[in-house]
Protein backbone atom coordinates (compact mmCIF):
# COMPACT_ATOMS: atom_id res chain seq x y z
CA UNK A 1 0.00 0.00 0.00
CA UNK A 2 2.67 2.50 1.02
CA UNK A 3 4.81 1.66 -2.00
CA UNK A 4 2.01 1.99 -4.55
CA UNK A 5 0.71 5.27 -3.13
CA UNK A 6 4.21 6.74 -2.83
CA UNK A 7 4.98 5.68 -6.41
CA UNK A 8 1.76 7.09 -7.87
CA UNK A 9 1.96 10.33 -5.86
CA UNK A 10 5.61 10.88 -6.80
CA UNK A 11 4.77 10.20 -10.44
CA UNK A 12 2.04 12.85 -10.39
CA UNK A 13 4.40 15.40 -8.82
CA UNK A 14 7.17 14.51 -11.29
CA UNK A 15 4.83 14.99 -14.26
CA UNK A 16 3.72 18.31 -12.81
CA UNK A 17 7.37 19.33 -12.38
CA UNK A 18 8.13 18.47 -16.00
CA UNK A 19 5.11 20.49 -17.20
CA UNK A 20 6.26 23.45 -15.08
CA UNK A 21 9.78 23.15 -16.53
CA UNK A 22 11.18 22.68 -13.03
CA UNK A 23 12.84 19.38 -13.93
CA UNK A 24 13.84 17.48 -17.05
CA UNK A 25 11.89 14.44 -18.15
CA UNK A 26 15.08 12.33 -18.08
CA UNK A 27 15.39 12.92 -14.33
CA UNK A 28 11.80 11.96 -13.55
CA UNK A 29 12.37 8.17 -13.11
CA UNK A 30 15.15 8.79 -10.57
CA UNK A 31 13.03 11.29 -8.64
CA UNK A 32 10.07 8.90 -8.59
CA UNK A 33 12.42 6.20 -7.30
CA UNK A 34 13.49 8.52 -4.48
CA UNK A 35 9.84 9.14 -3.67
CA UNK A 36 9.34 5.39 -3.35
CA UNK A 37 12.41 5.08 -1.10
CA UNK A 38 11.06 7.94 1.03
CA UNK A 39 7.75 6.11 1.26
CA UNK A 40 9.56 3.16 2.86
CA UNK A 41 11.83 5.08 5.25
CA UNK A 42 9.38 5.65 8.14
CA UNK A 43 9.21 1.88 8.64
CA UNK A 44 13.00 1.55 8.74
CA UNK A 45 12.69 0.42 12.37
CA UNK A 46 10.42 -2.52 11.44
CA UNK A 47 13.57 -4.53 10.79
CA UNK A 48 11.93 -7.95 10.49
CA UNK A 49 9.73 -7.04 7.53
CA UNK A 50 10.64 -7.90 3.94
CA UNK A 51 10.14 -4.31 2.66
CA UNK A 52 12.65 -2.99 5.21
CA UNK A 53 15.23 -5.60 4.26
CA UNK A 54 14.70 -4.57 0.64
CA UNK A 55 15.02 -0.93 1.68
CA UNK A 56 18.36 -1.58 3.36
CA UNK A 57 19.64 -3.37 0.27
CA UNK A 58 18.74 -0.26 -1.72
CA UNK A 59 20.23 2.12 0.86
CA UNK A 60 23.41 0.04 1.05
CA UNK A 61 23.74 0.12 -2.74
CA UNK A 62 23.13 3.88 -2.83
CA UNK A 63 25.70 4.40 -0.06
CA UNK A 64 28.30 2.32 -1.92
CA UNK A 65 27.59 4.20 -5.15
CA UNK A 66 27.95 7.54 -3.35
CA UNK A 67 31.33 6.48 -1.96
CA UNK A 68 32.52 5.42 -5.41
CA UNK A 69 31.37 8.71 -6.95
CA UNK A 70 33.04 10.78 -4.22
CA UNK A 71 36.39 8.93 -4.12
CA UNK A 72 37.01 7.79 -7.69
CA UNK A 73 39.09 10.88 -8.46
CA UNK A 74 41.18 10.68 -5.29
CA UNK A 75 42.13 7.03 -4.73
CA UNK A 76 42.97 3.99 -6.82
CA UNK A 77 40.08 2.01 -8.29
CA UNK A 78 40.64 -1.03 -6.07
CA UNK A 79 40.74 1.17 -2.95
CA UNK A 80 37.47 2.85 -3.90
CA UNK A 81 35.87 -0.55 -4.51
CA UNK A 82 37.07 -1.85 -1.14
CA UNK A 83 35.73 1.21 0.65
CA UNK A 84 32.43 0.97 -1.21
CA UNK A 85 32.14 -2.70 -0.27
CA UNK A 86 32.82 -1.84 3.36
CA UNK A 87 30.17 0.89 3.32
CA UNK A 88 27.68 -1.54 1.75
CA UNK A 89 28.32 -4.09 4.52
CA UNK A 90 28.09 -1.46 7.27
CA UNK A 91 24.82 -0.08 5.94
CA UNK A 92 23.20 -3.42 5.17
CA UNK A 93 24.11 -5.22 8.37
CA UNK A 94 25.63 -3.03 11.09
CA UNK A 95 23.23 -0.08 10.73
CA UNK A 96 20.25 -2.43 10.47
CA UNK A 97 21.35 -4.28 13.62
CA UNK A 98 21.84 -0.98 15.46
CA UNK A 99 18.36 0.22 14.53
CA UNK A 100 16.90 -3.07 15.73
CA UNK A 101 18.77 -2.73 19.02
CA UNK A 102 18.14 0.92 19.86
CA UNK A 103 14.84 1.93 18.27
CA UNK A 104 11.15 1.07 18.56
CA UNK A 105 8.54 1.03 15.82
CA UNK A 106 6.77 4.37 15.31
CA UNK A 107 9.40 6.09 17.40
CA UNK A 108 11.81 8.75 16.16
CA UNK A 109 11.52 7.73 12.50
CA UNK A 110 7.77 8.33 12.43
CA UNK A 111 8.03 12.11 12.77
CA UNK A 112 8.27 15.33 10.83
CA UNK A 113 11.73 15.81 12.30
CA UNK A 114 12.89 12.55 10.69
CA UNK A 115 11.32 13.66 7.39
CA UNK A 116 13.39 16.86 7.40
CA UNK A 117 16.51 14.98 8.51
CA UNK A 118 16.37 12.42 5.69
CA UNK A 119 15.43 15.02 3.07
CA UNK A 120 18.41 17.22 4.01
CA UNK A 121 20.67 14.16 4.17
CA UNK A 122 19.65 13.32 0.59
CA UNK A 123 20.41 16.90 -0.47
CA UNK A 124 23.90 16.70 1.05
CA UNK A 125 24.60 13.27 -0.47
CA UNK A 126 23.49 14.52 -3.89
CA UNK A 127 25.64 17.64 -3.58
CA UNK A 128 28.84 16.25 -2.07
CA UNK A 129 28.89 12.62 -3.25
CA UNK A 130 26.97 12.62 -6.54
CA UNK A 131 28.24 16.11 -7.50
CA UNK A 132 24.82 17.20 -8.72
CA UNK A 133 23.79 20.81 -9.11
CA UNK A 134 22.20 22.55 -6.14
CA UNK A 135 18.82 22.56 -7.87
CA UNK A 136 18.75 18.81 -8.48
CA UNK A 137 20.20 18.09 -5.05
CA UNK A 138 17.22 19.90 -3.55
CA UNK A 139 14.82 18.15 -5.91
CA UNK A 140 16.23 14.81 -4.73
CA UNK A 141 15.65 15.83 -1.13
CA UNK A 142 12.18 17.14 -1.93
CA UNK A 143 11.02 13.89 -3.56
CA UNK A 144 12.48 11.74 -0.78
CA UNK A 145 10.74 13.93 1.80
CA UNK A 146 7.51 13.88 -0.20
CA UNK A 147 7.42 10.09 -0.23
CA UNK A 148 8.18 10.12 3.50
CA UNK A 149 5.25 12.50 4.11
CA UNK A 150 2.89 10.33 2.08
CA UNK A 151 3.74 7.38 4.32
CA UNK A 152 3.12 9.38 7.51
CA UNK A 153 -0.20 10.70 6.22
CA UNK A 154 -1.38 7.22 5.21
CA UNK A 155 -0.53 5.79 8.62
CA UNK A 156 -2.34 8.63 10.35
CA UNK A 157 -5.39 8.20 8.12
CA UNK A 158 -5.54 4.50 8.99
CA UNK A 159 -5.54 5.48 12.66
CA UNK A 160 -9.09 6.82 12.20
CA UNK A 161 -11.84 4.21 12.03
CA UNK A 162 -14.48 6.04 10.02
CA UNK A 163 -16.98 3.18 10.09
CA UNK A 164 -17.13 3.15 13.89
CA UNK A 165 -16.31 6.87 14.14
CA UNK A 166 -13.51 6.41 16.63
CA UNK A 167 -9.81 6.97 16.95
CA UNK A 168 -7.55 3.92 17.15
CA UNK A 169 -4.83 3.67 19.77
CA UNK A 170 -2.24 4.35 17.07
CA UNK A 171 -3.69 7.80 16.36
CA UNK A 172 -1.04 10.48 16.75
CA UNK A 173 1.92 8.08 16.63
CA UNK A 174 2.58 8.40 12.89
CA UNK A 175 2.48 12.11 12.11
CA UNK A 176 4.15 13.80 15.07
CA UNK A 177 6.74 16.58 15.21
CA UNK A 178 9.29 14.46 17.07
CA UNK A 179 9.49 11.49 19.43
CA UNK A 180 7.90 12.84 22.60
CA UNK A 181 8.76 9.68 24.55
CA UNK A 182 12.48 9.85 23.85
CA UNK A 183 13.68 13.44 24.15
CA UNK A 184 17.44 12.60 23.98
CA UNK A 185 17.07 10.88 20.59
CA UNK A 186 14.92 13.74 19.31
CA UNK A 187 17.47 16.29 20.54
CA UNK A 188 20.31 14.43 18.82
CA UNK A 189 18.39 14.22 15.56
CA UNK A 190 17.55 17.93 15.84
CA UNK A 191 21.24 18.81 16.15
CA UNK A 192 22.11 16.59 13.17
CA UNK A 193 19.30 18.18 11.15
CA UNK A 194 20.59 21.68 11.90
CA UNK A 195 24.08 20.63 10.83
CA UNK A 196 22.75 19.12 7.60
CA UNK A 197 20.85 22.29 6.78
CA UNK A 198 24.01 24.31 7.37
CA UNK A 199 25.86 21.99 4.96
CA UNK A 200 23.29 22.13 2.15
CA UNK A 201 23.72 24.30 -0.95
CA UNK A 202 21.57 27.37 -1.50
CA UNK A 203 17.93 26.24 -1.97
CA UNK A 204 17.19 28.53 -4.90
CA UNK A 205 15.26 25.76 -6.63
CA UNK A 206 12.59 25.94 -3.91
CA UNK A 207 11.85 29.55 -4.86
CA UNK A 208 11.72 28.50 -8.51
CA UNK A 209 9.22 25.74 -7.74
CA UNK A 210 7.07 28.18 -5.79
CA UNK A 211 7.05 30.79 -8.55
CA UNK A 212 6.25 28.19 -11.23
CA UNK A 213 3.48 26.81 -9.05
CA UNK A 214 1.93 30.26 -8.61
CA UNK A 215 2.08 30.83 -12.39
CA UNK A 216 0.44 27.45 -12.97
CA UNK A 217 -2.35 28.14 -10.47
CA UNK A 218 -2.99 31.62 -11.82
CA UNK A 219 -3.30 30.16 -15.32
Amino acid sequence: MHLSVAASSSSVVAVLGVNLNVLDFSHAPWLIFLGIVGGMLPDVDAVNSKPVRLLFNVLALLSATAVLSALKSYVAAYQALLLAGGIYWLTRYLVLASIKRFTVHRGIFHSVLALIFFALLMVCISDYAFKQTANYAWLNGFFLGFGFLVHLLLDEMYSVDLSNRRMKKSFGTALKLFNYKNIPSSALMSLLTIFLYWATPSPSVLLSIGLHGLDFLSF
